[in-house]
């Protein structure tokens, strides 16, 4: 056994509990995807097996130190990249000795590991990191480049185990591909998060963790996705038999109450004829309203559990139907110019940004994918087509539009606000209170998040939240560009995006290396740059 986890508990400071009774085993050499979720803990169950957090309770079995490649690399911005590495003192023993320093502390630090540069070379030669200096600092990196740095490191150490948080956010179409072959080909037990559904199907086995613990499907993404979509049919056949079954009791309900009532009536009529005295009749009247009341209860306690039933089944059924852009119809004709570029190029420095000029036209109605490896220009295209940067070369057009633009930190929010408050600047027609939180609810940020500020929501919720924004504001927008939308979304949020945009009409340009994100908003054209 490789690795080997057992009743593994974890709780926030506040002693919320994030997950418990975590149990998992992998043989030598076995791969598979830890998926769910935003917010069920993921990475935390990562950290935790890389040794990184501690556990509230349970007992973790590792043969040898995980690798651990973590999503986020806020903890390194003051090191070097050796340093990162974790690397650097190996390193300087190296060189040490190299310069006649060759004391046992420096021979016990290398630990005979003479090919160390060789290596380092080789894995930075592999991922186009030619010209990084281990001695510079992290910081200074690219994302992509951080994350680059971090898989090198696979071929540095050779890990018996290796974990992976989301490794093909900000890589590019060719990076992808090389982590591809690097997951499918490494010999090692390796762990992946990630909602990258091409790599995912890659996997043999998809380990989902949520609040019901951690399940196990035994195949790729495909076959998850296939197994998923019958247990939502199971879900929804549960769901129409409960509400059936609820009709059924409300129903009966009614028919006995309404018997009740006349068998009472009739008992009355008959005992007023009968002389009964009135304090008999009243003894009566109130064991009978008793009796009535007994089975009022028994219907009660039995129409509110079915209901309880079934309100537990609707929480497991996102309505993702209801989570659309819906707009004023849009003003512009399709196949009007939004903007036009002629022979445009820009610098930085004193090189051109792109190889040749570029004449990139976007008309209305366009579905858009723009395309190209890290460092191609994309950005600063998007820049130019905001208005935010004009070219050092060349002329654009730009129609006098409204475009919106969700880039990847989600700056149309205001971090400092609350959910509700952020949802009233997008108020410009003048919504009442309740109509802002049915759309708030429609988005699933219940009442229990109206008061939490921006700042404190995932990456999912913050893409939720602005497209409940943007409903909010109702007028369509003539553009909606998108950089990376995709990254730091779970699979449900993914879908909810997809479902969301699918049904906006104007012009869309996204920036993207999901390939599946891509194919399922239609695409129509491609810029691609160089």
């Amino acid at each position: 056994m490789m690795l080997l986890l057992q009743n593994i508990s974890y709780a926030h400071p506040n002693k919320d509990v994030l997950f418990s009774d975590i149990n998992l085993s992998l043989d030598k050499q076995k791969k598979v995807a830890l998926i769910g979720n935003n917010g069920t803990g993921k990475s935390t169950l990562l950290k935790i097996i890389a040794g990184i957090f501690n556990p509230a309770s349970g007992i973790i079995t590792a043969r040898t130190r995980p690798y651990y490649v973590p999503q986020l690399f806020d903890g390194f911005s003051e090191q070097t990249i050796a340093e990162a590495l974790g690397i650097d003192n190996k390193l300087n023993a190296l060189q040490a000795i190299l310069n006649g320093n060759v004391s046992e502390e420096n021979l016990e630090m290398l630990n005979e590991d003479w090919a160390i540069e060789e290596r380092c070379q080789k894995a930075f030669s592999y991922w186009k990191l030619n010209e990084t200096d281990l001695t510079k600092p992290f910081k200074n990196l690219s994302g992509g480049q951080k994350t680059k740095v971090f898989l090198a490191g696979i071929f540095i150490h050779q890990p018996e185990i290796i974990l992976l948080d989301e490794p093909s956010n900000h890589l590019d179409a060719d990076a992808r591909q090389q982590l591809y072959e690097l997951i499918t080909s490494n010999p090692a037990t390796i762990i992946v998060v990630s909602h990258d559904r091409q790599l995912l199907q890659l996997l043999p086995e998809m380990y989902e963790l949520s609040k019901k613990g951690l399940k196990v499907y035994g195949g790729n993404y495909e076959f998850y996705s296939t197994q998923k979509a019958i247990e939502s049919n199971a879900l929804e056949q549960e769901l129409k038999a409960k509400e059936k079954l609820l009709r059924k009791a409300k129903e009966t309900e009614r028919e006995t109450a309404e018997r009740q009532q006349k068998l009472d009536a009739r008992g009355k009529k008959k005992q007023i004829k009968a002389g009964v005295p009135t304090i008999t009749l009243n003894t009566l009247r109130n064991n009978a309203e008793k009796s009535t009341s007994r089975i009022k209860d028994v219907h009660a306690e039995k129409t509110g559990a079915i209901n309880d039933d079934l309100n537990a089944l609707r929480s497991q059924i996102p309505e993702m139907d209801k989570m659309k852009l819906e707009f004023d119809k849009a003003i512009l004709h399709k196949g009007k110019i939004l903007f036009r570029a002629t022979n445009i190029n820009h610098s930085y420095s004193q090189l051109p940004i792109w190889e040749k000029d570029i004449n990139p036209a976007i008309m209305s109605g366009a579905r858009i994918a723009l395309k190209g490896s890290n460092g191609s220009g994309k950005t600063t295209l998007i820049k130019i087509i905001l208005g935010e940067t004009e070219p050092k070369w060349g002329q654009v057009y730009r129609a006098n539009n409204k475009i919106i633009y969700i880039d990847q930190d989600y700056s149309l929010l205001n971090n400092q606000l609350t959910v509700y408050e952020q949802a009233l600047k997008f108020n410009i027609n003048g919504l009442e209170e309740h109509e802002i939180k049915i759309r708030l609810n429609r988005f699933l940020f219940t009442k229990i998040y109206w008061r939490k500020h921006c700042n404190s929501l995932s990456g999912g919720e913050k893409m939720r939240l602005i497209l409940c924004c943007l409903t909010i504001g109702k007028q369509a927008p003539d553009m909606i560009i998108l950089d990376e939308p995709t990254n730091n979304l779970d699979l449900e949020n993914i879908a909810i995006l997809t479902n969301a945009i699918s049904s906006y009409e104007g012009t869309i340009l996204v920036v993207s290396h999901d390939n599946y994100f891509i194919e399922q908003l239609n695409i129509t054209e491609i810029i691609e740059l160089n």
